[in-house]
């Protein structure tokens, strides 16, 4: 399968995504003839080769005419649909300005359909949403990972004034994302870049396991000696297992020693509840020779700060470690037997198209046992007979 990793260390604009992407491949004259199909302003895309902090990259510059600044998602939805690009891209280029509408609209306390988008909504910036889904399409990308998301810091300029950073619509857009501070003090994720690469990206965490085919190395605006304010793209095939076995989980830990048992049942719970993929404890001995247990979650990345967060409201720590993990699982398949206690599911894992595990499902086999006044175990060892003799 065909995957690509946006690597953000510095960063990341809509310019920026675009530009890595022609630097990995993607045709520019197909990309300027596909844009033209654009019914509004006309547009000149320019490309050149530049340098920051002495890496080569390319840079990314739509050049347009008359500029009406105040578009809302209709008037952006009707050029796309009305363009000549593939059914796809516009249906990807869609969903990425939809996504800036529930942003904008969230920040300003509208309806979607009433955001008139400003900055977003220039002609550059429908140039680079609409080139980046082409470029998504036309480079025959399965799937799409990225790295933490760079903010930068300290405020930026926009048409409702002096904003910290990341800037409101920004900071709606990367909710439920990790993402870090820096490395400048100026803004380094734009909203259109945000909206970008919240909406294709499959995954967020540390770059997957793949056999590298091609990179590319977008330019931002910003040139800086102290570090390339470059967008790296890395494009390749998935190796060792396929994207549907291998993943990245968080691992949040935490030590505790002055709480109830019953506080810390009741918080698994409610971990598992908003999405922990697995809950549990681990005796230790902390300062002073306290008996304590070690709080240890696993989540999706993406779930992270959701689960940190009733961590801390539930009292339970003043203070969490955090790692994202690269995690290996088998394929899972699921059929049902019939035994003489009725039809029991068994769960299989494969590696490859090897089946290396086969376990009979307990909530089957326990209501089972139950109805037939039997032992769970009786029903499982029938369940497995059944599997084997099929």
């Amino acid at each position: 399968m065909k995957i690509a990793y946006f690597d953000c260390f510095a960063g990341a604009a809509g310019d920026m995504i675009v530009a890595a992407m022609l630097d990995a491949g993607l045709d520019p004259a197909f990309l300027k003839s596909q844009i033209a199909t654009l019914v509004m302003d006309e547009i000149t895309l320019e490309i050149a080769e530049v340098k920051r902090a002495g890496l080569r990259a390319l840079k990314f510059t739509p050049a347009f005419g008359h500029q009406h600044h105040h578009r809302n998602l209709q008037d952006i939805t009707a050029i796309i649909t009305d363009s000549k690009i593939t059914d796809t891209a516009k249906k990807t280029a869609i969903s990425i300005f939809q996504r800036l509408a529930d942003a904008e609209a969230a920040v300003h306390g509208k309806d979607p359909s009433e955001v008139h988008f400003h900055e977003v909504g220039a002609v550059d910036s429908i140039a680079d949403i609409v080139s980046a889904a082409i470029g998504l399409e036309t480079l025959g990308i399965d799937a799409v990972y990225c790295s933490p998301l760079s903010v930068g810091g300290g405020t930026v300029k926009c048409a409702h004034g002096l904003m910290p950073v990341p800037a409101p619509a920004t900071a709606e857009l990367i909710k439920d994302i990790p993402i870090n501070p820096g490395p400048a003090q100026v803004e380094l994720l734009t909203p259109t870049a945000a909206a970008i690469l919240t909406t294709i990206t499959h995954q967020f965490g540390p770059l997957p396991p793949m056999q590298i085919q091609s990179t590319g190395s977008g330019a931002g605006t910003l040139d800086s000696n102290e570090f390339p304010n470059i967008l790296r793209l890395i494009i390749g095939q998935t190796v060792d297992s396929d994207a549907e076995t291998a993943d990245s989980v968080c691992l949040l830990e935490t030590n505790i020693d002055d709480i109830t048992a019953e506080m810390v049942g009741s918080a698994i719970e409610t971990l598992l509840e908003n999405g922990a993929l697995d809950v549990f404890t681990t005796p230790i001995y902390m300062k002073q020779n306290r008996p304590a247990i070690q709080l240890s979650v696993l989540c999706p990345p993406a779930d992270a700060q959701k689960l940190e967060k009733l961590i801390f409201e539930k009292g339970l720590t003043f203070g969490i470690r955090k790692q994202i993990l690269r995690r290996t699982k088998l394929a899972r398949k699921f059929i049902t037997v019939e035994t003489e206690f009725g039809p029991i599911t068994i769960k299989l894992g494969l590696f490859g198209s090897k089946v290396v595990n086969a376990k009979p499902e307990f909530a089957d086999c326990a209501a089972a046992a139950k109805k037939q006044h039997v032992s769970a175990k009786t029903v499982s060892d029938a369940a497995l007979a059944a599997y084997r003799q099929v």
